[in-house]
């Protein structure tokens, strides 16, 4: 049995488990999310992990509304969520992994790729976009690779490979 304990206030989530065991599941509100993320509004695009493994994946929600300042233009009478905002979406969850690993070097993670991206359905108001992404691999501590994928209503909608890095502040 592992037992797990909370560590200070001013890391979130970093979880302390006894021999071999697996972590369990983490939440993070809103709120915790912009305390481990800089994206503000109306960039910022997951309203709740209901699912997160430090070090190893994450799950986020982001509700699709039709008030987003992007469906002024993309597209009058058809409002389509765009596909980048979509990779942007999936990327925020992942910054939640990256940026909870334990001994990185101060800095910011920001995309350095995307690759083998695929949009498979349209997100429009009214969605509720399920992105899950599971870091693959981590390079000198600088570098992250990343598989992600958004689905709604069970649906996949787009996935692809993201690559992360730290750049110094």
């Amino acid at each position: 049995m592992a037992i797990l304990t909370d560590a200070p206030e001013t890391s979130i989530h970093h979880l302390t488990v006894e021999a071999d065991a697996e972590p369990t599941p983490q939440t993070l509100s809103v709120e915790e999310i912009h305390r481990l993320l800089p994206h503000r509004y109306p960039f910022a695009l997951v309203d709740r992990i209901t699912h997160y493994v430090p070090g190893k994946l994450a799950i986020g929600i982001k509700n699709v509304t039709f008030n987003e300042p992007h469906f002024q233009g993309h597209f009058p009478g058809k409002p389509i969520m765009p596909g980048v905002l979509i990779i942007e979406a999936m990327a925020q969850v992942g910054g939640v992994v990256v940026t909870q690993m334990p001994d990185l070097p101060e800095g910011l993670f920001m995309f350095a790729g995307i690759d083998k991206v695929r949009f498979r359905r349209p997100v429009v108001p009214g969605d509720q976009l399920i992105m899950t992404v599971e870091l693959i691999s981590v390079k000198a501590r600088r570098f992250g690779k990343m598989q992600g994928r958004a689905e709604v209503d069970g649906q996949l909608a787009a996935e692809g490979l993201l690559t992360f890095s730290l750049v110094d502040l």
